[in-house]
């Protein structure tokens, strides 16, 4: 884990600030997403009908993003931050379905670091791989506000 002081933040810009383990998508957590959303749409949740059409079960989209703060945890141990807000995120493309039983693993790059509300707003880009897969799943630009002591 890297360590960086929260003063420090914009002598990172354009670096990569990590690159998580792999995570294998299991129908399990597909399911779970589907209950906690309402999201049961078959490409999804019938493994049954989506063997026979497309090859298995595909991961939502959204459930890849909502791993963000899961893959990325413990990339940068920022000293000096009181808290943390998550500000938002800007230009999410889904590139390539994640079918079931893939592993994906999330690459982050600090693209900038700008004063905002007494704060930091950081913006990372954020390129979820699949294990074995040229393309990407997802790639994002995601915002989140710091604040310091």
């Amino acid at each position: 884990m890297r360590e960086v002081e929260f003063k420090d933040l914009p002598s990172l810009v354009g670096q990569e600030t990590g690159v998580s383990e792999w995570l294998e998508i299991t129908q399990e957590r597909v399911n779970k997403f589907a209950e906690a959303t309402g999201d049961f749409q078959w490409i999804h949740v019938d493994v049954e009908r989506a063997k026979k059409e497309m090859g298995g079960t595909i991961a939502h989209g959204y459930l890849t993003v909502s791993l963000l703060p899961h893959l990325g945890h413990g990339f940068m141990a920022i000293t000096g931050v009181t808290r943390g807000i998550n500000y938002g995120s800007d230009k999410v493309r889904f590139l390539n379905p994640v079918k079931v039983g893939a592993r994906i693993r999330l690459r982050q790059k600090l693209l900038a670091v700008e004063p905002k509300a007494g704060g930091l707003q950081l913006r990372n880009e954020c390129t979820v791989e699949i294990e074995g897969e040229p393309k990407p799943a997802c790639v994002a630009e995601t915002i989140t506000v710091l604040y310091g002591a």
